[in-house]
């Protein structure tokens, strides 16, 4: 049995909020981004508290590569990948060692959000173009086409997504998975202090927004490069009425 989950997510999703929902489990542990570290260490982008999460976490590319396709002996093992991580020189043939799940969002919300916590952004950094390499490889590594979760339908009926990943999976359900303690975790990253405010008061999925954000044009024009990528994976969204 594959015991290991590979959620992958642009930024500004619900996906720590998914990662709170599994680490709730009865058997799981959590994995919050394993490549960030190198991702900064190689790119050299501005992010904040780069120089500490570069200090503080594993870099090497190979030995995290053979950490993230270790199977845990018992229980689950779920691990929040974000894709912009994924930079040209990374090897993706590891994806058939492990459960790859993908995480969509409307790029508004995406930039709307993402807009608030950094300033002025740009569309290399919602991942959308790795979001979709990394479908992909996945789907030709695999003999069935990966999940992908939209998280405006997923927030509309959370209990009916996570029962049907967690039978596809071969895992059971647990309905603890649906509301967790508020605060932060042992598990996260340090740099939970910056861009987990929200998620750390929460204790269940909210309600999806309904209203579109209103952007400026540098904004949208971020969305119109993000939003091809964004259809041609919601395609294969899953949908509950």
């Amino acid at each position: 049995m594959n015991r290991i989950i590979a959620m992958w997510s642009g930024p500004r999703n619900i996906s720590t909020a998914m990662m709170r929902s599994w680490e709730n489990r009865s058997d799981c542990t959590v994995w919050d981004e394993p490549l960030y570290a190198h991702y900064l260490l190689e790119t050299g982008i501005a992010h904040p508290m780069a120089t500490d999460i570069i200090a503080a976490y594993e870099s090497d590319l190979q030995t995290l590569i053979d950490q993230i396709v270790t199977q845990p002996d018992t229980g689950i093992f779920y691990q929040k990948h974000i894709s912009t991580h994924i930079l040209d020189h990374m090897p993706l043939d590891w994806l058939s060692q492990v459960n790859n799940v993908f995480l969509i969002r409307d790029p508004r919300h995406m930039v709307a959000s993402y807009s608030q916590k950094r300033g002025e952004p740009n569309a290399a950094d919602f991942g959308y173009p790795q979001l979709e390499t990394v479908f992909n490889a996945a789907n030709e590594l695999s003999d069935q086409t990966p999940m992908v979760i939209d998280s405006k339908h997923f927030l509309e009926n959370p209990e009916a997504h996570l029962r049907y990943m967690c039978e596809q999976l071969n895992m059971p359900f647990e309905q603890q998975m649906l509301k967790w303690p508020a605060g932060e975790r042992t598990s996260d990253g340090i740099w939970h202090t910056h861009w987990y405010d929200s998620v750390k008061k929460s204790t269940h999925f909210g309600a999806p927004r309904q209203e579109l954000p209103v952007l400026n044009d540098l904004q949208q024009s971020i969305v119109d490069e993000c939003m091809p990528h964004y259809t041609t994976l919601s395609e294969a969204a899953l949908q509950f009425n």
